[in-house]
């Protein structure tokens, strides 16, 4: 049975991916009592990067913007491989974005909205949510974006 959280995407057309396996020595996401941190989540699409290199540069903000949507979702996948359901989330707490920038590039905040309404489309207000908004030099693998989220769970039933 779906819940409200993914019949929401699926009525945008979305649907959750798998969980995108780490890069590294890391996990996914981890679960701290009533707390889900995710790591960063590129925007991996069936295992590769749809765009590499640095926004104002080699990739549109718009482009970036969807980016960060893709993130999102990956961000969501984490969160329910550790909380095993997505209708449980009480809030987004806090989103982290990291941009890959080109040296003039100043519209960071305006990529990570890509993440930030995606969550709120789906979520409502419990996707409301406190967020960085950060320029880096580069990201892992050439990517251009970078979205890390921490929600809040509801008391398990």
């Amino acid at each position: 049975m779906t819940g409200r959280v993914e019949a929401a995407l699926a009525e945008r057309g979305l649907t959750l991916p798998q969980v995108v396996p780490p890069l590294a020595a890391y996990q996914p996401a981890v679960r701290s009592g009533a707390y889900v941190y995710t790591a960063g989540q590129l925007p991996m699409v069936e295992g590769k990067l749809p765009v590499t290199g640095k926004v104002g540069a080699e990739v549109t903000p718009e482009e970036a913007k969807d980016l960060a949507r893709i993130c999102a979702l990956n961000a969501l996948a984490a969160v329910k491989s550790v909380a095993g359901d997505l209708d449980r989330i009480a809030r987004v707490v806090k989103v982290v974005g990291f941009v890959a920038s080109a040296p003039d590039f100043t519209g960071q905040p305006a990529v990570l909205n890509g993440a930030s309404e995606l969550l709120g489309e789906i979520l409502g207000d419990k996707g409301v949510h406190a967020r960085s908004a950060v320029g880096v030099a580069v990201l892992p693998l050439d990517a251009p974006v970078e979205v890390e989220i921490q929600v809040e769970l509801t008391p398990e039933a």
